[in-house]
């Protein structure tokens, strides 16, 4: 076999096979590089949301929204014990409609409920919570 006379043609098949390989290492990296944006916006969004919940968990103001809990119904149906960063509060004689905000207002407040026990006698109701923050 002549390899001087196949020159060209070995030449043109080189330059075809290595601007093949260049496209497929382009696509290749772009494909990388979209994944790792992907990922990245990911975790700049898990990134915000625990600098919200933090901020949020973090508030000096939970014990004056607790506090608030407390003057929703009359002193002689509340007790009311708050040791550091613990609540224990027991409701009694309640109507259904104050049950309801207490326990919104306890659900809408950023605190670990630990123990949460309504019961009902008759037409009104007791309501037992402990939680923390």
């Amino acid at each position: 076999m002549n390899w001087k006379r196949y020159r060209n043609e070995l030449i043109l098949l080189a330059v075809t096979l290595f601007a093949v390989m260049a496209f497929v290492y382009k696509s290749s990296m772009h494909n990388t590089m979209a994944l790792n944006n992907q990922k990245m916006a990911q975790d700049v969004a898990v990134l915000q949301e625990i600098t919200s919940l933090k901020k949020v968990w973090g508030d000096k103001r939970i014990p004056q929204k607790l506090d608030s809990v407390r003057t929703m119904v009359p002193a002689s149906k509340v007790q009311w014990q708050k040791q550091g960063k613990k609540l224990t509060a027991h409701f009694s004689e309640l109507q259904p409609s104050k049950v309801n905000k207490i326990i919104s207002k306890f659900l809408n407040t950023p605190v670990q409920i630990e123990r949460l026990k309504v019961e009902k006698k008759g037409d009104v109701y007791s309501v037992e919570i402990k939680c923390k923050w």
